[in-house]
């Protein structure tokens, strides 16, 4: 079966930045984007681009709505809507996680709150909330 490290490596963009799980329970993922030169937005202060923080949040988010032993590509998911709050600069050459949590599933809708930070969740540098459509039929359209 394919773990949900397995899946998020599927993901070009998440595979490209070098986005990892750290851990991942059922309504919990943590996930860590190494610091690299390749990803810095700024080369003057050093700092990630902020798009390696959404795509981060965002796919954290996604993966706590996806509960451990479910096969990742049997239901098709997607964001429904990610609002985020920048707090801080991550500070440069050092590396950035997010922790994710799925609060809340209905039968076709996930709401997640997630925090991204390098010390401690404490500290953020941002935080999210997101909802994602869950459980429709991942089959190709006829």
């Amino acid at each position: 079966m394919e773990t949900p490290a397995d899946y998020l490596q599927q993901i070009p963009h998440a595979a490209a930045v070098g986005m990892t799980v750290v851990r991942h329970d059922e309504v919990t993922c943590i996930a860590r984007v190494p610091y690299a030169e390749h990803l810095v937005g700024d080369p003057d202060t050093g700092v990630l681009h902020g798009g390696v923080l959404t795509a981060l949040l965002d796919n954290t988010c996604g993966m706590a709505v996806r509960a451990p032993g479910h096969e990742p590509g049997s239901v098709a998911m997607a964001t429904l809507d990610l609002r985020i709050d920048y707090m801080d600069s991550a500070e440069p050459y050092r590396d950035i996680y997010a922790e994710a949590v799925c609060y809340k599933r209905t039968r076709n809708i996930a709401f997640v709150r997630a925090t991204a930070y390098q010390d401690t969740a404490e500290d953020p540098i941002a935080t999210c909330v997101a909802s994602f459509m869950m459980n429709t039929p991942n089959e190709p359209r006829k």
